[in-house]
């Protein structure tokens, strides 16, 4: 008896080729530490529970390789990631990811692709279920938030005359996502994130609109860090009081 065919995945790439020049520090800030851990290791275990997520790819700059493995070994053991070295841009990087999952994507392993700053720490696995479930509906989904001011090269654009702040994840149907990019490279084009690639040579795909979340911060500056700690440990507090009430302990 022949069993069922495995359903394909998403596949997460983590973009993490940066710098913590903003941060105040000389070190990456996803190797900042955060409550303890790295800050890309709480971004990566956003995705740990759900089972319909992977393979992972990590991007980073060709300098710390050897440190991403050593904190995947400390932190998130077990965890099969491929770490693989980033280009000059965020789009480079974004198109090295791609081409390392290409075999897989060939195969029918991989049929999204989700793409994801990995100093967003706090994104949370409801997040990046809502984005993969409406890129296989729509083709693709980046989550955003409705701003009150209009900073162009700040992360904001205008979607249907209103100012949107784009966040990540966003997620792409796997063939599409690799078709505009080789496009891209074709035209020479560098995309701002991962949409704009796909907004240019794929035009006829629908980009989903998903709600982001106010907790989905990038971290960028210093007080950042001292943000998605308290973040965190709130977080935390609220598991801690529900697990306390739903066992019945009690006067």
């Amino acid at each position: 008896m022949t069993g069922q065919p495995t359903p394909p995945r998403a596949a997460l790439v983590l973009l993490a080729a940066g710098s913590g020049s903003r941060t105040g520090h000389s070190t990456n800030k996803v190797f900042l530490s955060l409550a303890g851990r790295r800050v890309f290791v709480w971004t990566l275990d956003a995705t740990a529970a759900d089972p319909g997520i992977g393979p992972v790819v990590l991007v980073v700059r060709a300098d710390e390789v050897d440190a991403a493995h050593a904190v995947l070994a400390r932190e998130a053991p077990g965890r099969d990631v491929r770490v693989v070295v980033g280009g000059a841009s965020r789009h480079a990087s974004e198109w090295s990811a791609v081409q390392a999952l290409l075999p897989m994507i060939e195969q029918g392993e991989v049929d999204v692709v989700v793409v994801h700053d990995a100093a967003r720490p706090l994104s949370g696995p409801t997040l990046f279920r809502q984005i993969v479930e409406a890129a296989r509906a729509h083709g693709g989904a980046v989550p955003g938030r409705r701003q009150s001011v209009l900073l162009d090269r700040a992360g904001l654009s205008v979607r249907d005359g209103e100012a949107v702040g784009v966040q990540t994840p966003q997620a792409f149907v796997a063939p599409v996502l690799v078709e505009a990019y080789r496009a891209a490279a074709q035209a020479g084009f560098e995309g701002s994130d991962t949409a704009a690639s796909v907004e240019r040579f794929a035009p006829d795909v629908t980009i989903q609109n998903v709600p982001g979340t106010s907790t989905n911060i990038k971290i960028t500056y210093a007080e950042d860090l001292f943000l998605a700690e308290a973040l965190l440990a709130r977080v935390s507090f609220d598991l801690r009081r529900l697990g306390t009430a739903s066992s019945g302990g009690g006067g």
